[in-house]
């Protein structure tokens, strides 16, 4: 059987709301990944911190505020301030940031969010209350204690009794939706045709009873629930915070609800009161019905569970589609529709306004003309971006922004109008269109898309000078005709004294009477969220991005392969090329092979006496400076041939070192075990094995630390070291512990240990932290802390228990967790184990600051005998600062499914393969604060401030020793030497370059332009992508048989069409090196590299690219198609432009008359081709005059989707997206093609693969619905008909995450894997040994794989995972096993996908077997014995064979 493993989170945001969640002063964004939920709280940076840091991202000039001098008289006099005066008046704002909380993966697909004021929540924050597919609802609390979400409700409403009729629909066929009454009072989840579920809180004034329940009007009286009494002796009846729910059918509230359209709750309301947008006949375009929508309020009474309808409007428009609530003082609500905005207040008066020429054809009903806008509502999202003034903000389907103003007389609307938001304002900014709007704060709001990243948009109001320019304000009330220019004169100091006094402006601009105006506004990206979705196609090439001259350097740190894919929509639509490991782009490369370590210090030089004068050194220079400085030495730790240890040291240059003589540094002292910079950097400190030395700026000697035992006269030498100015700690191999301090002379001096347990109990290791956030040590005053107050000491005893003690008293631990060594998931003082529970063997403990520029935070990471680590997030459940620590304090486990690789150690005397290189904690790398795991399996933890902490993978072999190294040459780089004794100064790629967004390294590259198709052509390196813009669709002019054609010549608003392009792309720039544009009307459908014949006569082969083609005229007449089939060839290169040397040549062409060529693909041994047109599927050749000569077809169904040829077999899968798979075969000798067996005909499939599993071989379909199906052909099953039908082995969902492109691709394992040696005993063929995995993409932006498994290891993981599930809390009540069965509603309950052959067995959930690492140690070794593995080890080597990306090696 197989496993199923998810190789990155979902990036498209489906769902977001803001609400105060973590506590209840907080600013939180809850933001839905389909199934993954991410809790964000906002930070406020400084713009002009944030564009310094920033300075080299922010490439593009789409992000870059409008300069409004361009247009503007001040701007002379501005210009003869120098350059910079330009930036300060638009960098006085800030920028709001998202920073990520917590995440947490839910096994169900989120439909909808809402927020509920919970009187009894443990934050004081707001509940959440999560609805999911098809019909479930939990709510959801944030639980300080253990810092995660608590689930408080579920509700389930997918039982077969609340179905309605028997011929209904599935319910997964109806958009089901959520929303709840502002003042938190009850919830409503329409689903079905017309349900209607009510959820009631109890709210703190009363609680809901129904004490005047009349049976004969309400129906037979609910059961009251017994209170059950619980152990601890309360009512389970008073802990719930929310009352029965009931369902309503809508019809029972009015008979005429009988299609309903969307429903909200309003504001405003002493009861909750909701507007239902609804029709009595069904809705249709064709039939010509118009205004047949109404819009009725009703108020709900829970108590008595009835209804009173308020008002109704009739004659509303059939194109709305959505109601918005609106909060006073606008009040009730606003109706959106395709062509128009309808407002209807509480008293029922309508106001509304027309915004394109067709509102006029499609209804009635009184509008306010506003259609030279020429906008399109479908699709557009709406969000208020100020309720005072009545200002909401609309994104479009195409991104552009607009502002929908309400003008309010006292209390009531007069009127509204709508306005684009030119470019110079920010209109432009949102590539493509939104899936959800969430208001940040007083001047932010999120942008969550499917499409695109996400972003942050923020605003500033562009208000006049009312004492220079009252002449020119504008009354909104007369319509004046404005430039462009006279906006801009509209200058504002908003940005001149930040934000805070833009509130009073406010509201002066609104007692004037002129209301918010739009155009005031300029808006701008704050911060983005990084998305891959959806993933339209992808492809394996080799993605060098390096000069021919640079090759040598970047030799060893690159993959073979790389996975590039495009993604997007619309106008994002980009290239996105993705690696499992980090590649560093490398400066400098040297062998080294006797390095064993490096420290780069910025040494402040030694002031010389004559300058030592009253001055202080603040006029002396950068010289002698080291904040600002350069890195200048670096110490190098070397062991010779001869096994002899020594040090030495270098001055750096730009992108190399150079040795430095003359010093008092002395070299054969020994090996160096750990350096840095003491004394505010006037000190360099190098530890030895036997002592201490510290030299001044210029290493000249001054102080030795010989490490002596005045007692037993035992010399200990030192095996660890940290550092953390101004003190040192030192662990030695009697498992002593040193502490020293720098005195204001700049002398070390053994601290005394008042602690008796410090000096005796045994140590492992242990490490300083400088706690800058006060997560250990609570700072008591106000001014600050004095320099090394706040430096923390963590130590790790042979117990295996953590001690931290505060270095400026040394008289108790102010903290002591025993546990630590079992590695529970939430590791607290009082946290105690079981006797005889299994211990982790752990030999590192190290607490250092994760994050970037916006965000950093401390983290305490373990690591083991094995190398792999486990890291935990430090918490206060208290957060009042009086609390003590001890019982405050916790740290929580995050997931982290990395598995460490280790090679076989060679001899057991080896020195050098036993020798450990201890975690490094990296300051600065490219922004990030990071840590750096050398080794056998060397990794960075990065962590950005939008995600969870990642461990990635550093492409290349074993690192030994690794440092930071900041020159001018190499701006916060650094150094390692590989274990082949090759040193590299390395940049880690920073720009368009992210690494923890999706855990691993990713570069998006933006095409702006719709692109869907990608291939890679092996023999030019050149990567082809097929792209299409939208263009006008015009009647043709001339047309004698369409007389009426001439009365549409003359519309405004025309319908768009896709105008196909081919661009050629080469990886050395990235950049676009030639475009193909096709004919007007003809669109790409598949772009594919083929090897095919190019001659008859010499049977030579070519790598080509073949594209298929449809030209859609429109729907009246039929689709053509056409084949094209292109070389790449070499040509002389534009000047300047060595990368342009390659071209797209035609060398065929094949019209298709009838149907599109939706497929294509090798097949055969002769080097033809098989392209899927229309209803047919044909093998064709290619001629020399440059026609396709077809020699075999099969008459297909409907549409094919996808065709595929396990290579060179003629074996072929075809997709048809109605009626399944057909699985046929190709001969050559005569040509023809046999159709061998098929899939049930009701199904509907996207992707189609072979896999090969040893001997067997399967067919993996997907479905519409997000299934994989495992399909057999087998003649002799006595229910196959002879092979006629595919025997369904099993299925699998997928949730939201629906693969719909699939590729085979080969699967690298170690050479001691079960699955190999499985497939050696069953003495298989060699081809039938090397194993494949097929790789998926989907349009939420996951990449998942599906590998086969040997038969010992599916029965032991099959027992693993169900160990695991009753082991493992999930998340918002949800049932795992549940969301992975397959759909049994639909088409695929009633007509399985074949013959049934499962014999009960299932896919593997490789997501509940990645969460393997959060079981604590003893857990995990009693589950090991428990399923049959030998040992943990043994399911380590296991997992790390299914799990990530190890199985892709090549990448």
């Amino acid at each position: 059987m197989q496993c199923y493993t998810e190789l990155t989170p979902p990036t498209a945001v489906t769902h977001s709301i803001s609400l105060p969640f973590l506590s209840a002063q907080s600013n939180n964004l809850v933001v839905a990944r389909a199934s993954l939920l991410q809790i964000f709280a906002t930070k406020s940076v400084s713009a002009e911190i944030d564009n310094a840091q920033n300075s080299q991202l922010q490439s593009s000039t789409a992000d870059q505020p409008y300069d409004a001098r361009i247009n503007d008289d001040d701007g002379l006099e501005a210009s003869f301030l120098g350059t910079d005066a330009a930036l300060v008046r638009s960098d006085r704002s800030h920028y709001t940031k998202l920073v990520l909380a917590a995440e947490f993966p839910l096994a169900g697909t989120v439909i909808g969010l809402a927020r509920i004021k919970s009187p009894s929540s443990a934050s004081g924050g707001e509940a959440l209350l999560l609805a999911f597919r098809d019909a479930k609802l939990s709510m959801v609390e944030w639980d300080p204690a253990k810092h995660s979400i608590q689930t408080t409700s579920i509700h389930y409403y997918e039982q077969e009794d609340l179905q309605g009729s028997p011929w209904a629909a599935p319910l997964s066929n109806y958009v089901n939706f959520l929303t709840a009454d502002p003042g938190s009072r009850c919830a409503a989840l329409k689903f079905g045709t017309r349900s209607l579920a009510i959820i009631q809180f109890k709210s703190r004034e009363e609680d809901v009873d129904m004490q005047d329940w009349d049976e004969e009007l309400d129906g037979p009286r609910p059961v009251k629930e017994q209170s059950t009494t619980l152990t601890n002796g309360t009512s389970s009846n008073q802990e719930t915070p929310f009352s029965t729910s009931f369902v309503l059918r809508l019809p029972n509230l009015d008979p005429s609800l009988i299609h309903p359209v969307h429903i909200a709750f309003l504001y405003e309301y002493r009861e909750p009161t909701f507007g239902i947008l609804s029709s009595t006949s069904s809705p249709s375009s064709v039939l010509g019905r118009k205004d047949q929508l109404s819009y009725m309020v009703f108020t709900l009474d829970l108590e008595q569970k009835a209804s009173t309808t308020i008002l109704s409007v009739n004659g509303l428009p059939q194109d709305l589609f959505r109601v918005l609530a609106l909060p006073a003082p606008v009040g009730g609500a606003l109706l959106i529709g395709t062509n128009e905005l309808i407002h209807i207040d509480q008293s029922g008066k309508t106001h509304g306004v027309g915004v394109n020429p067709f509102s006029k054809q499609a209804t009635s009903f009184s509008l306010i003309d506003q259609s030279e806008l020429e906008l399109k509502l479908e699709g557009c999202q709406i969000e208020i971006i100020s309720a005072e003034n009545g200002e909401l903000m609309m994104v479009l389907n195409d991104g552009r922004l607009a502002l929908v103003t309400f003008r309010i007389d006292g209390r009531t609307v007069s009127g509204l109008s709508v306005q684009l938001v030119g470019p110079d304002l920010g209109g432009h900014i949102i590539p493509t269109r939104a899936s959800t709007l969430s208001k940040l704060s007083r001047a932010s709001l999120f942008v969550g898309s499917e499409d695109s990243d996400s972003t942050v948009v923020g605003w500033t109001r562009k208000q006049s000078q009312l004492n220079k320019r009252k002449h020119r304000l504008h009354d909104a009330s007369l319509d004046l005709d404005m430039d462009d220019e006279d906006f801009e004169e509209l200058e504002d100091d908003d940005d001149l004294y930040g934000e805070e006094s833009a509130p009073s402006k406010q509201t002066s601009n609104a007692n004037t009477g002129h209301g918010g105006r739009p155009g005031d506004l300029v808006f701008r990206i704050h911060d983005s969220l990084v998305s891959i979705a959806p993933i339209r196609d992808f492809t394996l090439g080799a993605a060098s991005s390096t000069k021919a001259g640079e090759q040598s350097n970047q030799e060893g740190v690159e993959s073979d392969l790389s996975l590039v894919c495009a993604v997007g929509k619309g106008s994002s639509g980009s290239i996105a090329i993705i690696n499992r490991a980090i590649q560093p782009s490398v400066i400098g490369r040297f062998d080294f092979p006797e390095a064993r370590g490096f420290w780069t210090v910025a040494a402040q030089k030694p002031i010389p006496k004559s300058l030592q004068g009253d001055r202080g050194t603040n006029s002396l220079g950068a010289d002698y400076e080291a904040s600002v400085q350069y890195d200048r030495f670096m110490i190098v730790s070397k062991v010779d041939l001869d096994g002899y240890e020594t040090s030495d040291v270098y001055a750096l240059t730009g992108a190399g070192f150079e040795a430095l003589t003359g010093t008092e540094f002395d070299p054969a002292a020994g090996f160096t075990i750990e350096a840095g910079t003491m004394g505010q950097h006037m000190r360099v400190i190098q530890v030895l094995k036997t002592a201490v030395h510290c030299y001044d700026g210029d290493f000249g000697l001054s102080q030795i630390v010989p490490m002596l035992d005045e007692d037993t006269g035992a010399e200990p030498r030192i095996e660890y070291a940290s550092i953390a100015d101004p003190y040192i700690l030192l662990i030695r191999d009697d498992a002593s512990i040193f502490i020293a301090k720098m005195d204001n002379n700049h002398e070390l001096e053994e601290l005394e240990k008042d602690d008796t347990s410090l000096a005796s109990k045994r140590w492992i290791t242990g490490c300083l932290y400088e706690d800058q956030f006060g997560v250990f040590l609570r700072t008591q005053s106000d001014k600050g802390t004095k320099v090394g107050e706040n430096i923390v000491m963590f130590l790790l005893s042979k117990t295996g228990a953590l001690y931290v003690y505060a270095l400026s008293d040394l008289k108790a631990p102010i903290y002591v967790a025993e546990g630590l060594s079992f590695l529970p998931p939430i590791l607290s003082a009082d946290y105690a184990a079981r006797r005889g529970t299994s211990r982790e063997a752990l030999k590192e403990i190290l607490v250092a600051d994760l994050g970037d520029n916006t965000y950093s935070y401390p983290y305490l990471v373990t690591r083991n005998r094995q190398n792999d680590v486990t890291i935990y997030q430090p918490f206060r459940s208290n957060t009042e600062s009086t609390a003590e620590i001890a019982r405050s304090l916790h740290f929580q486990k995050l997931p982290n499914s990395v598995i460490a690789k280790n090679l076989e150690t060679t001899t057991e005397d080896d020195v050098e393969e036993q020798r450990t290189y201890p975690m490094r904690r990296c300051d600065n790398i490219a922004g990030y604060k990071t840590i750096f795991l050398p080794g056998d399996s060397p990794h960075f933890i990065i962590r950005s401030s939008k995600t969870l902490p990642k461990v990635i993978e550093l492409q290349g072999s074993g690192v030994r020793g690794l440092s930071l190294f900041h020159t001018e040459g190499c701006e916060r780089g650094f150094i390692y030497a590989d274990s082949h004794g090759v040193a590299r100064v390395c940049q880690l790629p920073a720009g368009n370059t992210t690494y923890a967004e999706i855990g691993m390294p990713l570069r998006k590259l933006g095409l702006n332009l719709d692109t869907h198709t990608v291939s890679f052509h092996p023999t030019s390196g050149t990567f082809v992508v097929g792209c299409d813009f939208l263009e006008p669709f015009e009647l043709p002019k001339d047309d004698d048989y369409h007389k009426e054609w001439h009365l549409e010549r003359d519309l405004q608003l025309k319908p768009t069409v896709e105008h196909g392009l081919i661009k050629l792309i080469n990886p050395a720039t990235w950049t676009v090196i030639d475009t193909v544009e096709m004919d007007a009307f003809e669109i790409v459908m598949c772009v594919e590299t083929l090897h095919l014949e190019v001659s008859e006569s010499t049977n030579e082969r070519k790598h080509l690219i073949a594209v298929g083609t449809a030209i859609s005229r429109g729907e009246d007449l039929p689709v053509k198609g056409r084949v094209l089939v292109y070389d790449i060839v070499t040509v002389i290169p534009e000047p300047g432009r060595p990368e342009t040397d390659r071209r797209l040549k035609l060398i065929a062409k094949e019209d298709i008359p009838r149907g599109a060529v939706t497929a294509l693909s090798e097949i055969g041994t002769q080097g033809l081709m098989l392209v899927a047109q229309g209803q047919k599927c044909m093998v064709r050749g290619l001629k020399e005059d440059g026609s396709l000569l077809p020699v075999a077809f099969m008459d297909m169904s409907c549409y094919v989707t996808a065709i595929r040829e396990l290579r060179g077999t003629g074996l072929c899968l075809m997709a048809d997206a109605m009626k399944g798979v057909w699985f046929t075969g190709y001969t050559e000798e005569p040509y023809k093609m046999i159709l061998f067996g098929k899939s049930s005909t009701k199904l509907e499939v996207l992707a189609v693969e072979f896999l090969p599993d040893g001997a067997e071989l399967l067919i993996i379909a997907c479905d519409s619905d997000g299934g994989i199906h495992i399909l057999q052909f087998d003649p002799e099953h006595p229910k196959s008909l002879q092979g006629h039908l595919l025997l369904h082995r099993t299925s699998f969902s997928t949730g939201a995450h629906l693969p719909t492109r699939s590729m085979l691709l080969p699967r690298t394992l170690p050479a001691t894997s079960d699955y190999l040696s499985q497939h050696e005993t069953n003495g298989d063929s060699p081809s039938a040994r090397s194993p494949s995995t097929v790789l998926f993409s989907s349009p939420t932006g996951v990449l998942a794989t599906l590998s086969p498994l040997s038969e010992p290891q599916y029965r032991r993981l099959s027992f693993l995972s169900g160990q695991l599930f009753s082991s493992l809390p999930h998340h918002a009540g949800l049932n795992p096993k549940a969301y992975r069965a397959p759909a049994s509603t639909g088409a695929v309950g009633r007509f399985p996908p074949g013959v049934d052959a499962g014999m009960g067995r299932n896919i593997i959930d490789g997501a509940l077997l990645a969460r393997w690492n959060e079981l604590g140690a003893g857990r995990k070794a009693e589950i090991a014995g428990r399923v049959g593995f030998a040992d943990v080890d043994e399911v380590r080597e296991v997992l790390r064979e299914v799990l990530g990306t190890n199985g892709l090696g090549y990448l």
